[in-house]
């Protein structure tokens, strides 16, 4: 019987090479060392077997590399993209309304209707003016207000009115409550209801009996809190029985170092009104209003309520070249009346370093009146136990 033999195409003539040296290489991994020292051989089915297992093993890892590469790749390419991206252009820029589209439509010279325009319901908005619209926020100078305060009859109305006063200001606002000896509940309780970002201290004085003018040292309290506490903004000493409108604690923030105005105040005999504070032109102080002879002696005519300054004059005495780095405090060992001008001239040298409040003290800004009720009983808690006694008039 005749055997025919089949040759090898020239394309497969390299196969058994391969097959080869892959059968060589598995028995190589897949043979072990026996007692004898002598290697046991794999048949040519296993053999076959591991090589596809050794061929699928190293392919795995080619593939994993490649794929680490291309990854490492494309993160480098988003970390430092090469185009240009115009920021411009955002979701901002334009509205998506459903608007209905604007239609024009008008009649051709044969009858028939004609659509000249449609324009559809996007426009492109301004993104600068939606920016500015979203954040209305303007910056601020805070205005310290300092009340010095004692229980009496009328103590409720002119906190409450004061009180609702400053609760009309912008913010930032803080206004400081200075109470003697000890601080009442019911001032409390009057402070927590206005509204208002409030302090609440208490004037600790060793000799209380030797007090001339308890107001000096309320004051003194709140000016040595603003000064260990280091507290920005203009400082102003608003007395709770006074009137004051809201434009002079808008335009106290226009205030760089020390700003004064005009006070009308009812005088003592409460039958005629004076007028006390400086003389303006435009910007300037160039003199001052007085009418009482026996303050003429004093270098500042102005009242407690017809100035404010920079609260940092009393913490940073380096920015405004201060001659001296004393404490500024009022003096409650002078006349009285002469507690301001004493003051003032701890702050600034002379007139060209003060400025007017508003330009020209064109307006009265607040009113000094003496309206404090004497004799009344001070109710505990502002609550009446009894009902109010009725006077009769005996005929």
């Amino acid at each position: 019987m005749a055997s025919i033999r089949r040759t090898l195409s020239p394309l497969y003539q390299d196969r058994s090479y391969h097959i080869g040296v892959a059968s060589a290489q598995a028995h190589k991994l897949f043979s072990t060392n026996n007692n004898s020292g002598k290697y046991s051989s794999l048949t040519s089915t296993s053999a076959v077997s591991a090589a596809f297992v050794y061929i699928r093993r190293k392919g795995f890892r080619r593939s994993f590399y490649r794929c680490m590469i291309f990854f490492i790749l494309g993160l480098l390419l988003g970390v430092f993209p090469s185009g240009h991206v115009d920021n411009e252009i955002n979701k901002h820029d334009f509205s998506f309304e459903m608007k209905p589209p604007h239609v024009n439509v008008q009649l051709d010279t044969k009858g028939n209707f004609a659509l000249s325009a449609v324009s559809l319901g996007v426009e492109k908005t301004t993104p600068q003016l939606d920016r500015l619209s979203r954040f209305d926020y303007v910056e601020r100078k805070q205005v310290i207000v300092i009340t010095p305060t004692y229980n009496r009859a009328l103590q409720a109305y002119f906190l409450n009115r004061l009180g609702q006063v400053l609760r009309l200001v912008q913010p930032p606002l803080l206004w400081i409550v200075v109470e003697m000896t000890s601080a009442s509940a019911e001032t409390a309780e009057i402070l927590r209801k206005t509204g208002v970002m409030y302090r609440h201290l208490v004037c600790v004085n060793k000799n209380n009996t030797n007090v001339k003018d308890r107001g000096v040292h309320q004051r003194n309290a709140g000016l040595e809190h603003i000064e260990r506490h280091r507290l920005d903004g203009i400082v102003y000493f608003a007395d709770d029985d006074n009137v004051y409108s809201l434009e002079l604690f808008e335009s106290l923030r226009n205030i760089s170092r020390f700003g004064t105005w005009p006070v009308a105040m009812l005088a003592q005999s409460k039958n005629k009104a004076i007028l006390e504070g400086p003389v303006c032109n435009a910007s300037q102080v160039i003199g001052w209003h007085t009418n009482e002879k026996s303050k003429k002696l004093r270098r500042f005519h102005v009242d407690m309520s017809g100035f404010a300054f920079n609260s940092t004059i009393l913490w940073d005495p380096k920015r405004w070249k201060r001659p001296f780095s004393n404490p500024i405090r009022q003096l409650d060992t002078v006349k009285e009346g002469f507690q301001e001008t004493t003051f003032i001239e701890q702050v600034v040298e002379d007139e060209s370093q003060m400025e007017s409040v508003p330009p020209s003290c064109s307006r009265i800004l607040n009113w000094h009146l003496h309206l404090d009720a004497h004799g009344l009983v001070y109710p505990r808690g502002w609550l009446l136990q009894k009902n109010l006694e009725v006077v009769q008039l005996i005929r």
